[in-house]
This record gives C-alpha cells, structure tokens and sequence, in this order.
C-alpha cells in the first residue's frame, strides 16, 4: 500500500480534501491525503471512544492485515518540540514539514515525557526478547524520544539480549531526512561512528553502510559493514537478513 514513487504517503492518493480546503482559505502546507486521512479519523474515533492509543493501532494494523504486533511507546501524549537558531520554537510538523528543515537547530524537547508512562506490552518486549533492533531512523527526534521515555533505558539494562543499532548516516550523509543537517548544527560529527557514539553504553552492537567500513575502528562495540541503502524491497529484505544473523552471532 506504500507509495513506492515518494517514499512516504500511500499508493494510488488523492488529493480532494487538501485541494478544497486550500480553495476555502484554510491552511494546507500539511499535505494530508485523503486516505491518510481516513486513517487519522478512524484513529481519533477509536481514542474517543475510549481505547489507548496501543489498542487502536491494534485494531488499525487489523484492518490492514498486518501481522506483527506493534506497540506505541506510550499511550500517553508527548510532543515534539525543535528550538531553532532563528525562529525560537517550532512544533515538530511546523520545522519537518512547513520549513522544510530549513532553520538551524540548537536543541529539541520532548514535552509530556516526563509524565508519560511505558506501554508496559513494550517494556515486557524488551526484557523478554532475542535482540533488540534500533533502526536506522533519526537518532535525536526519533529514538531518543523512546530511550528517554521513563524506564526504557532500566529494560534495555536488564536486556540480556544484544541490543543493535543500524547507522542512518552514510558517507557523511542522511538517507532520508534532516539527521546529517541536525549534527552539523549541533556541532556533532555527521558521521556513522558519532551516531554509534550517540549510543555508547546501550548498544552491544553497530551496523553500518559498506561504505563506511574505514570507520569501524572508530567504534567501541562489534560492527557489521554492510549495504544499507535500501532502494527496493529485494534490498530491505537483505539489510533486514544481515542485521538478524548479526544478532545471532553476537548472542552467540
């Protein structure tokens, strides 16, 4: 169902609700499609009648007939907040979307998480599990949010699994997203070994692209260099195989 053309959004959109609301004067820099936005209504139905945010992520991947369990971090709201060189704070959508990562970053916030709770289906998955996998997603405003959420970082303590994180920076630059523009800013190195020092003393284990093999010398667990671009299905399927058979060999 994913659009395979954007990389984001589903397969075959349309546009209608957007386009109307632009016509009518309304704000329309967020390009929700309109089966995104089915999705969103559903997903607000659910929450209003009661159910957590897990649940109705259950009853949605249903739906969709996915059969892997996936659990949200928490039930409980938190949100993203960017402080930026020249325009102070921005919510996250507001710096991703609308600015198009544009301002300089100088820091980020995760309000509500302090208070938010652990879905404790997650938390029982990371003590109770063969590895641990830390995608390759932005390691600031993606992963940190979750390895910052209370007790987390305690289950990952308690992991007697390898814990592995996969690089998503290659050669000096992000795959997809602003993670490379977000390390310049901070003054952190945009290379796969800062990302892998980002993670220093949670990880048993650190992937990175074939590219960057010069730089596993440079960090302080076992590393695996491997082909991580994944341009098509075929590729995911083998960045996904190689970092499993990885695991295997490091609980070995």
């Amino acid at each position: 169902m994913a659009n395979q053309t954007y990389g984001w959004g589903r397969k075959g959109e349309t546009w209608q609700f957007i386009g109307a609301l632009e016509a009518l004067g309304g704000e329309s820099w967020f390009r929700l499609g309109d089966l995104d936005l089915a999705l969103h209504v559903r997903r607000r139905e659910l929450l209003a009648a009661g159910a957590g945010l897990a649940e109705a992520t259950r009853q949605i991947a249903d739906a969709f007939g996915i059969p892997n369990t996936i659990w949200p971090m928490s039930d409980d709201p938190v949100r993203t907040v960017v402080h930026t060189v020249e325009d102070g704070e921005l919510p996250f959508q507001h710096y991703f979307v609308r600015e198009r990562c544009a301002p300089a970053v100088s820091g980020f916030e995760f309000r509500g998480l302090e208070q938010a709770r652990p879905n404790p289906e997650f938390l029982q998955a990371l003590t109770d599990c063969a590895g641990v996998i830390i995608c390759p997603s932005n390691p600031f405003v993606s992963v940190d949010p979750i390895l910052n959420l209370p007790g987390v970082r305690a289950a990952l303590a308690q992991c007697s699994a390898p814990i592995v994180a996969v690089s998503p920076i290659v050669s000096g630059l992000a795959i997809k997203g602003p993670a490379a523009k977000m390390m310049s800013e901070l003054g952190v190195p945009n290379t796969a070994a800062a990302v892998a020092a980002h993670y220093d003393g949670l990880i048993s284990g650190f992937v990175l692209d074939a590219e960057d093999v010069d730089l596993a010398t440079s960090v302080a667990v076992p590393t695996l260099a491997t082909p991580s671009v994944m341009r098509t299905i075929d590729d995911k399927r083998a960045l996904a195989s190689a970092v499993l058979d990885f695991v295997k060999q490091l609980a070995n």
